[in-house]
């Protein structure tokens, strides 16, 4: 038992530390995805010897943009996906365990059962979304993730999304998910 409690830690710490960036990333308008500077940063903030609280926490952004924006435009996406991914994993893994376990209902094993066909359908559903927007209007990259109740739309081009594009793009979304939120974000392609 310890060994699961171990490693849910680590699941949940893990998390914690993606959504910590993610959010420190983002911009102050109320987007969902973290804009880069593909610019040279200067590093006079971060090398600043001032202790000020406000300086201190300008700088370990700095740092972490730097981190993030190291991996490359082209990799954000990917890298976001493979995130999803080993979260979704780890998701399954713990309902195997539930669906394995001798001390489990038959109803729990149930919901186990339900959840894990759920979260495999969500993938599904994701990965036809992205390969149907890219078909659409052959855009560089789609990202779609779905989060409790609510579709995220993460389109990069080179050019800003349409009003139309983003209508045609909330109802393939709402065709494939049903009755749900749709966030549609643009995100530029270098080009």
């Amino acid at each position: 038992m310890l060994k699961k409690q171990t490693v849910w830690l680590l699941t949940m710490l893990s998390l914690m530390i993606v959504l910590s960036v993610y959010y420190m990333t983002s911009p102050d308008n109320g987007g969902d995805l973290a804009y880069f500077d593909q610019g040279e940063n200067t590093s006079e903030e971060a090398a600043s010897t001032d202790t000020s609280e406000d300086e201190a926490t300008e700088g370990e952004q700095d740092a972490n943009v730097d981190d993030i924006s190291n991996l490359g435009e082209d990799q954000l996406f990917t890298t976001i996906r493979m995130e999803i991914q080993d979260e979704r994993s780890q998701s399954k893994d713990r309902l195997n365990d539930v669906v394995a376990s001798s001390s489990a209902s038959v109803e729990e094993k149930n919901e186990a059962r339900d959840e894990m066909n759920q979260l495999d359908e969500i993938s599904r559903k994701e990965s036809v979304l992205e390969e149907s927007i890219i078909a659409a209007a052959d855009y560089s990259d789609v990202l779609v993730r779905h989060e409790d109740d609510k579709v995220l739309v993460h389109v990069k081009q080179t050019e800003q999304l349409s009003n139309s594009e983003v209508v045609n793009i909330m109802q393939m979304v709402r065709d494939e998910f049903g009755d749900v939120t749709v966030d549609v974000d643009y995100q530029p392609a270098e080009g």
